[in-house]
């Protein structure tokens, strides 16, 4: 058995993918903006992900912008059968680096397409609508608008998958009446745990439930609790926050991002860590 292979598999839309994924937000520059500071290392990351089991890889095309997904497409293209590449539509770039709505049906339009052709791809198996309400996390606001511009898309056959992202509990119920949703992607880790009875829902009804920031995002965990346990398990802090999010359900699934081969090694390796009950104790009492 491949280390990946030991985080499971969960459905994503109508296809099977390992637990343990990939995010490509840290493939761009600085503050996600602009081209990486070594790109053939960010060729060689996902090249290696994808040889070591990942077929779930995490992206948008306001990532750079652009950037992610043409290094992707020079990774990776053709893609192999069995890889799934998400990406997300909802804001775009300003020229400081800011992250701004792009509600209008011809920004999600456009969106669709930018993400086809940097990706080269005739088809986007799944997309997320990322809500702008509120940047720094879910806040209420009608999603139906846009929602049914990416289901028109769907019909049309250019989107296999509707997710959403940054959403509200609410939000996911109003979604539903419009389309199927595949997956639901917001913050949530050790520290960060609001969505623990929406993880619980989603479960229940077979969606996968991907949580962005899973290593804390631009202020990463840390805490003692989390270095003792790491230490008694001889692994690292990171890999525990990984393995953890790998037992709390099993329709979480994670996209820990790198642009370090060394770095996406130790994620991968989070896949072995099985974490006693006095472990998992301990580090739940770090969300309280």
């Amino acid at each position: 058995m491949s280390t990946i292979e030991n985080s499971g598999t969960f459905k994503l839309g109508n296809r099977t993918v390992s637990r343990l994924g990939y995010g490509a937000m840290q493939l761009a520059g600085q503050g996600v903006f602009g081209p990486p500071r070594d790109r053939p290392e960010a060729i060689a990351v996902l090249r290696e992900a994808v040889s070591s089991g990942v077929n779930h890889i995490d992206t948008s095309d306001f990532y750079g912008p652009h950037v992610t997904n043409e290094i992707i497409r020079e990774a990776l293209h053709p893609y192999s059968s069995d890889l799934v590449i998400v990406t997300k539509v909802g804001a775009v770039r300003g020229a400081d680096a800011s992250w701004n709505p792009a509600f209008s049906r011809e920004q999600l339009k456009q969106a669709v397409h930018d993400n086809l052709r940097n990706l080269g791809l005739d088809v986007l198996d799944v997309v997320n609508l990322r809500a702008m309400f509120n940047v720094h996390g879910p806040a209420e606001g009608s999603l139906d608008e846009p929602l049914q511009v990416l289901a028109d898309l769907k019909q049309q056959g250019l989107i296999r998958h509707i997710g959403l992202s940054n959403v509200t509990a609410k939000q996911i119920e109003d979604a539903g009446k419009i389309t199927e949703i595949a997956c639901v992607q917001n913050q949530y880790n050790l520290a960060h745990r609001q969505d623990d009875a929406l993880i619980d829902t989603l479960a229940f009804r077979g969606v996968a439930y991907v949580p962005f920031f899973p290593l804390g995002g631009f202020s990463p965990l840390q805490s003692s609790a989390l270095s003792n346990v790491a230490a008694k398990l001889d692994a690292t802090p990171m890999q525990v926050a990984l393995a953890w999010l790998l037992q709390r359900s099993p329709n979480v699934l994670l996209i820990p991002g790198t642009s370090s081969r060394a770095h996406l090694r130790e994620n991968l390796e989070a896949a072995k860590i099985k974490l006693p009950t006095e472990a998992l104790a301990e580090l739940d009492d770090l969300a309280a």
